[in-house]
């Protein structure tokens, strides 16, 4: 026998549940309507989403016990969840059929709340969604930290299922005597051809062909440092990494609080089936420090950022006065040449820098970070994202950033959909948010990965950190990274057998 008190509870939600099914209308007595969307988070009203997106779960912060979310597709389809606290968590089975009815077209939302023991409804007005044809590609990669300077005891490297919420980590630092992992990068958003960079104990550069691994060491004594910041040229035979000497300086000012700049940086170029580095270099470059390189998706170009080498010391004051042109050099795979260097996009003209330059899969658009100086903008509140024509050579800001910042930006293999870092929620962790590029100016309103729990972002400190689209599930794992940092890495120029199969 129930308590008379759970049978009052259960009475007051049946009518709750039937006064809520008789709202349909704004003729109804009991609802009191309001001449505004309701008070969401995240903010998903008015956005542009792919047919294939996980369900945008939110969380309604209006007054109620009881909530109503309807759902509508421009073909009648609809959808209908309750919710005693606000969160709204829509089935995957019936959200994926309603966004296949919706392609080309939008859905509406309505929001009811109500409280115990009161007859009124509230009831807002109704926001929208815009469903296009173009999928988005349906893994994301990113890697997992706390948004500190020194805190890498616990991170890993995980990759999303967009079309759900599965998620499994694809490199886990624990394993790795809690060793630093960083620059993951796959070649044209292929999730059979990638590279993971780890340092430490267990450092090199972990490379994935298919079923097979291989860790490396690419360096040789006359490189200043590592390789780092890679980017795939299209044929998978090659990989630009720039080579960087990096320091960090801190500050009092709230606004900028920490500066991170090469003391010196250039471009090698790794022959991955040789496993030979040669260097890209000619008599003008050699008066540049280089980094961020990036391929064009023909593979007729590489893309960098660039500035004048310091003949002084770098501190504090005069990494201000530090710009950053974008640039781009041609590439002759035949005989592994490059040809002269030209400026892309001069921004020192205009006392700004300029870096991580993206290329669209077409070749016609790049996306860039523009910020006031120096070469890691990701802790500058100023940065944000603008995109150039690399046919008429004009630029412009895009109308997706924040009053933070916005960082480590790439494309789908579509070309339709960018993903990006922001730190718009609370000025400290990044997020990864998608757009929908139609054209130039044709953008769609950005919108945060959508989350299981819609209340998590404001649970959860980590960044996510440099966020790629992959086309299809990584099958490597933590075990056969663990596995392979347990073998002696190859050195670069030295002869091997291939590539040690995956578990």
């Amino acid at each position: 026998m129930y308590p008379a008190k759970r049978l009052y509870r259960i009475f007051v939600l049946f009518v709750l549940i039937f006064s809520f099914i008789g709202c349909g209308t704004q003729t109804d007595d009991n609802v009191i309507y309001h001449d505004r969307i309701p008070n969401i988070t995240p903010d998903y009203a008015g956005v542009t989403i792919p047919p294939n997106i996980a369900p945008m779960n939110f969380s309604v912060r209006e007054d109620g016990n009881f909530f109503r979310i309807d759902v509508e597709a421009s073909n009648g389809t609809k959808l209908s969840v309750t919710s005693r606290n606000g969160k709204v968590r829509f089935p995957e089975r019936e959200w994926k059929e309603l966004l296949e009815n919706s392609r080309g077209d939008e859905i509406e939302i309505r929001v009811f709340s109500s409280k115990r023991g009161e007859k009124v409804i509230n009831g807002f007005s109704p926001f929208h969604m815009q469903v296009v044809n173009d999928p988005v590609d349906p893994y994301l990669v990113y890697r997992m930290i706390h948004p500190g300077f020194y805190s890498w005891y616990r991170m890993k490297i995980v990759q999303r299922n967009l079309e759900s919420f599965r998620e499994e980590s694809l490199i886990e630092n624990q394993l790795l005597d809690h060793n630093c992992i960083n620059c993951h990068s796959f070649n044209q958003n292929d999730p059979g051809k990638l590279l993971v960079h780890i340092r430490g104990s267990r450092g090199g550069t972990y490379f994935i062909d298919g079923d097979e691994i291989k860790r490396t060491e690419l360096k040789t004594e006359d490189m200043p440092a590592g390789a780092t910041y890679p980017s795939w040229h299209p044929s998978g035979k090659y990989v630009a990494f720039s080579s960087n000497i990096v320091r960090q300086s801190f500050h009092a000012h709230p606004d900028k609080y920490i500066d991170v700049y090469d003391l010196t940086s250039s471009l090698i170029l790794y022959d991955v089936e040789n496993n030979e580095i040669l260097h890209i270099t000619d008599h003008e470059m050699a008066e540049y420090n280089h980094t961020f390189p990036c391929w064009s998706p023909d593979g007729r170009y590489l893309y960098f950022a660039r500035t004048k080498r310091f003949d002084e010391e770098i501190d504090a004051e005069n990494i201000r006065n530090i710009y950053y042109d974008l640039a781009r050099i041609p590439f002759y795979p035949e005989s592994r040449s490059f040809g002269e260097a030209e400026i892309v996009f001069n921004a020192s003209e205009i006392n700004k820098s300029a870096s991580f330059p993206k290329i669209s899969p077409d070749g016609q658009y790049m996306i860039f970070t523009l910020h006031d100086y120096g070469t890691f903008p990701v802790w500058y509140k100023e940065a944000d994202l603008y995109l150039l024509d690399l046919q008429s050579m004009e630029y412009a800001r895009m109308d997706i950033n924040s009053d933070d910042t916005e960082s480590y930006h790439g494309w789908s293999s579509n070309g339709k959909w960018i993903v990006f870092s922001s730190k718009r929620k609370d000025g400290l962790s990044a997020r990864p948010y998608f757009a929908y590029f139609g054209a130039p100016g044709k953008t769609g309103k950005p919108f945060v990965l959508p989350q299981k729990d819609p209340d998590l972002y404001g649970k959860m400190l980590k960044s996510f950190n440099l966020p790629e689209f992959v086309t299809g599930k990584v099958t490597a794992g933590p075990r056969d990274f663990k596995r392979a940092a347990g073998e002696v890495s190859l050195a670069a120029g030295q002869e091997y057998q291939g590539y040690a199969p995956l578990e």
